[in-house]
């Protein structure tokens, strides 16, 4: 969990629009195992120690929704801290018959679903860093098979209680309409790492030597959409710089390369080149 604590630069919070807050706030409650930190009328911010916000979700008043082959969010990821984790979320969400799939990534084992909405959701253990292989600054990273008689050793008689609360959010992955453009702006404008490409279709970027707090791709040939307050999926998700003077060379970098900045009372933001705001937030 180093990659996601001072100083390295990680997304902390996902916030999203629903179509329904009820039938949301039920799935990410009893599905995922999220707890209510708070929540009114349209609005429910979830948590997994009691006083983090990990995810927001809205209903807003006036739906716009989300188009076809639209940009925004291909999955949000949640980190849990062991193998163990991992595997007692898997039979849970087996044993109340929430389809699954899953895959071996060298440096990690994940879960995916979908929620009532239809947003990507990943649920992943790390490997040990000292475990991934590293060639000419990439990162070697697969899409196998999982071994489920590994993921499920150990974890019988173990019950499920929702995420553990040493989870936070590992990544976030997003469709986007352009990588060049992508690029320019995720690593010229918001300084990450280029850790690992995928011909001219993905890229994976991180900061301090991680595998991957963002992931960019272009699979499906996503559109540009020009979204509103009111549009459905992804509204916005926030990085964490660990000072006022990285936020701000941030900004600078931002203003150079020609990105939106826009300055906020309690934080910064910027939007992607395919519509995406994110929250530039110091932890």
């Amino acid at each position: 969990m180093t990659f996601h604590q001072h100083p390295t630069v990680h997304p902390q919070q996902v916030n999203l629009n629903v179509r329904d807050l009820n039938q949301s706030l039920a799935f990410y409650k009893n599905i995922i195992g999220l707890q209510v930190l708070s929540q009114s009328n349209s609005t429910v911010v979830f948590t997994v120690n009691g006083k983090t916000p990990i995810l927001t979700i809205e209903q807003p008043e006036v739906m716009e929704k989300r188009q076809p082959r639209a940009t925004g969010l291909y999955h949000m990821a949640f980190l849990v801290p062991t193998r163990k984790d991992l595997g007692v979320i898997y039979t849970y969400l087996q044993g109340i018959g929430v389809p699954v799939g899953s895959s071996d990534h060298a440096v990690s084992e994940a879960l995916y679903l979908n929620d009532v909405d239809g947003n990507g959701i990943e649920i992943y253990y790390d490997r040990s860093p000292l475990t991934w292989n590293w060639q000419n600054g990439e990162v070697e990273m697969t899409v196998d098979p999982l071994n489920f008689p590994r993921l499920l050793n150990d974890t019988e008689g173990l019950t499920w209680n929702g995420l553990p609360s040493g989870t936070v959010m590992g990544h976030v992955h997003l469709s986007v309409a352009n990588l060049e453009e992508a690029n320019t702006f995720y690593v010229k404008g918001l300084g990450f790492d280029v850790v690992c490409r995928y011909g001219g279709q993905a890229l994976f970027i991180s900061s301090n030597g991680y595998h991957h707090h963002i992931a960019l791709n272009t699979w499906g040939q996503p559109q540009p959409v020009n979204r509103t307050v009111n549009t459905l999926g992804l509204k916005s998700f926030s990085l964490i710089y660990p000072s006022e003077e990285a936020r701000q060379k941030v900004v600078l970098q931002l203003r150079e390369i020609g990105a939106t900045v826009i300055e906020r009372s309690d934080y910064v933001a910027t939007i992607d080149p395919s519509g995406t705001e994110l929250q530039l937030l110091i932890g």
